[in-house]
């Protein structure tokens, strides 16, 4: 685990069976299945084992190719990876679970109650005594992936580690070869530009640079003591007389930003300029450089009682500005975080390499399911449901009812399961694992989702019906 410092959390709860529970509990629903009369896979259909200890080393294939509108994704890896340690025998091979922050695990700052527990039972406090691999896949940021993980640790009474930890800006990393001058935008105060810097950006400026050397830019932005202390001289800098001789390659919105205004004039005069170059105009409207978000969600879920606004709104004010005021051109912006299907193959990678790393699952191959739980049905569940018609295993769509979502409300991207609670995901998560085997039919070798009859069916000693359903806002006859 990481070295960062949480609360001591109470002993693993009595386990129920062996330390091969987790496998001796497979066998059990298997048995369960075979004396209820539920058909059994062909003898072409191979059943992952329930645990492996595979000592071949990870898959080091490169990220899938993304979309036109989306940023690609260097096959480099998110993080160093120290030797592989020995295979724990009470880890679950065959799933992992992947988690959205806001509106799923904290909210406000706070943690959803049922968050810490949750964490829990993935780290063996269940029946089983099994512990199940875990990562987290935000669009937030604006800090340090290590300042993040460590509040998360704090809140959820764990140990984070940024190995499994992907924020928003953290692919921005693979472009600091790729450019000289940026300017980041968002957060607060000067956390952004010293994250650039730590990716190793070179020369980054900031919207307080430039206000600083001609404050008329944004006129009704005034800077703060503070924030013209932090600020730089940009002529000093770049050893420039005037502005027009610095050149911006690329912006990158790295977090929300604070003051929309100054932020949208700034990004919308380096979008209309001559090649990038500050205080001049384009002609053709088509000179500008190009313009990264570090995620498109146009809501986030905060500790009001209403989802706010978030950077995917101000993605589409910067697009239809821009076109309202350059005689109609169309500006292209591009996205990282969900729902680009580029960020999730991303999330595959650490998945993979967190699962070697911390509990020595070395198996190039990722797990055959990843339990992808969030609050937005616009980025997390329409991500995952898109990885899950590309990727090879089984992504599972689970939308939570505290956060961005309104109960009652029909979303345009269904999930595969809709709960109340991250505890509840959990939950649904394991058990449809303990009595998934044996429920394969002839659906070419995909395993066919359970619902909650299903799996109250085999508890009671009946036999379940393995209806397929993938959308839980149909009524249940």
């Amino acid at each position: 685990m990481s070295s960062l410092s949480a609360p001591k959390r109470p002993g693993m709860c009595p386990r129920q069976v062996s330390s091969s529970s987790f496998a001796d509990a497979f066998d059990d629903a298997r048995r369960r299945l075979d004396e209820l009369g539920v058909q059994e896979p062909g003898e072409d259909e191979v059943l992952s084992p329930a645990l492996s200890s595979s000592s071949s080393t990870t898959d080091e294939s490169a990220l899938g190719s993304p979309g036109e509108t989306e940023s690609p994704l260097s096959p480099s890896t998110p993080f160093t990876a120290p030797i592989t340690p020995a295979a724990d025998p009470d880890v679950a091979d065959d799933f992992a679970f992947a988690f959205d922050i806001d509106g799923v695990l904290i909210r406000g700052g706070k943690p959803i109650p049922e968050a810490i527990e949750a964490m829990r039972v993935l780290n063996g406090e269940n029946e089983w005594g099994v512990k199940v691999p875990y990562i987290f896949l935000t669009n937030g940021g604006g800090k340090f992936e290590t300042e993040r993980c460590r509040d998360l640790s704090e809140q959820l009474e764990i140990d984070v580690s940024p190995g499994q930890f992907i924020c928003g800006h953290t692919p921005m990393r693979e472009f600091a070869d790729r450019y000289g001058t940026v300017l980041v935008v968002g957060g607060e105060g000067e956390k952004c530009r010293d994250v650039a810097e730590s990716y190793g950006f070179r020369d980054v400026i900031t919207p307080g640079d430039i206000l600083r050397a001609n404050a008329s830019t944004a006129p009704f932005r005034k800077l703060t003591e503070s924030e013209l202390a932090n600020s730089r001289d940009l002529l000093a800098r770049h050893g420039a007389t005037k502005l027009s001789d610095i050149v911006i390659e690329a912006v990158f919105v790295f977090a929300d930003s604070r003051d929309w205004a100054s932020d949208l004039q700034i990004i919308l005069d380096i979008a209309q300029s001559r090649g990038g170059r500050l205080e001049t105009r384009s002609a053709t409207f088509d000179e500008g450089p190009p313009i990264y978000f570090s995620h498109n969600d146009v809501l986030w879920s905060a500790a009001h009682e209403h989802a706010r606004l978030g950077m995917g709104a101000l993605r589409r004010i910067v697009e239809t500005v821009f076109e309202d005021t350059s005689g109609g051109k169309k500006l292209e912006t591009h996205a990282f975080g969900k729902p680009q299907v580029s960020t999730f193959e991303f999330a595959t990678r650490l998945l993979q390499q967190w699962r070697a790393q911390q509990h020595g699952l070395a198996d190039s191959a990722p797990p055959r399911t990843v339990y992808f739980v969030g609050d937005t049905p616009e980025s997390d569940i329409r991500g995952t449901n898109a990885m899950d018609a590309k990727a090879e295993n089984e992504w599972y769509s689970i939308l939570v009812k505290t956060g961005v979502y309104q109960d009652g409300t029909e979303p345009r991207y269904k999930p595969r399961k809709l709960v109340d609670t991250v505890l509840d995901a959990v939950h649904h998560g394991i058990r449809r694992e303990m009595v998934r085997l044996g429920s394969r039919k002839s659906t070419g070798g995909r395993m066919l989702p359970l619902d909650d009859a299903a799996l109250k069916a085999v508890g009671e000693g009946r036999t379940p019906s393995f209806e397929v359903q993938d959308d839980p806002f149909l009524a249940v006859v």
